[in-house]
């Protein structure tokens, strides 16, 4: 009977145990099971043995979709919620400048305003011949909405930095596994005996990328 005991962290047993699959000797069908097994032994012994594989397998593309989209929304909701006062009805006045109906109350006040005070309209005496009035409350309401929007940009700035920090963590974690299932494939690829296997060029890939040299060579380079 085949032992399939491996020490624990072996590259070269989990070589071993792929190379039949490999050269064709077991059917697909039998490697697709086996390389699944193998993949969720691992998550098993990483999250601990009280997690079931159902949690480990999270099925389709589209339910993994479903998924992340669901938890961004609830992230979103929760960060809206425990923003202070302050802050939503700086979001909320943003929101309403923003809008049409903003340009529409305005240019219907100003209208009238002018109008009024040209003497055009007899049932309302003027109030501002000189239109002071009318250049101070335009400035004063441009000073406050001015604040108010960079009150919202401030948030907004702060929550696109965690996302560009999460789209980093998660290009950094990409390029880690990328690189460990090459070398994974180019040792079973020499185990094989396959000429482009030792091509020196893939020394380079095989390398993991360290963040900090390219930041120190792009900011060199600018």
């Amino acid at each position: 009977m085949q032992d399939n005991s491996a020490p624990s962290g072996s590259d070269e047993w989990a070589i071993c145990r792929a190379e039949p699959f490999l050269r064709g000797n077991i059917n697909p069908g039998g490697a697709k099971e086996w390389l699944m097994e193998k993949s969720q032994d691992g998550q098993r012994k990483a999250a601990g043995a009280n997690v079931s594989t159902a949690e480990l397998n999270p099925g389709s593309f589209s339910s993994v979709l479903d998924r992340n989209i669901e938890v961004l929304r609830k992230k979103r909701e929760e960060e809206e919620r425990q923003a202070g006062l302050q802050e939503r009805i700086a979001d909320a006045i943003t929101v309403f400048a923003g809008s049409m109906a903003f340009v529409y109350i305005h240019l219907v006040l100003v209208i009238l305003w002018v109008l009024v005070n040209l003497g055009w309209l007899p049932l309302v005496p003027p109030f501002d011949p000189t239109f002071v009035i009318l250049a101070t409350f335009a400035s004063v309401e441009a000073i406050f909405l001015s604040t108010f929007v960079l009150i919202s940009q401030n948030r907004a700035a702060d929550a696109a930095e965690r996302r560009s920090e999460l789209d980093l963590q998660t290009n950094l974690l990409s390029e880690h596994e990328i690189t460990r299932l090459l070398t994974l494939t180019l040792q079973i690829a020499r185990r094989l005996g396959i000429e482009e296997a030792s091509d020196p060029s893939y020394s380079e890939l095989e390398q993991h990328v360290a963040p900090e040299k390219v930041l120190d060579q792009i900011a060199e380079q600018t």
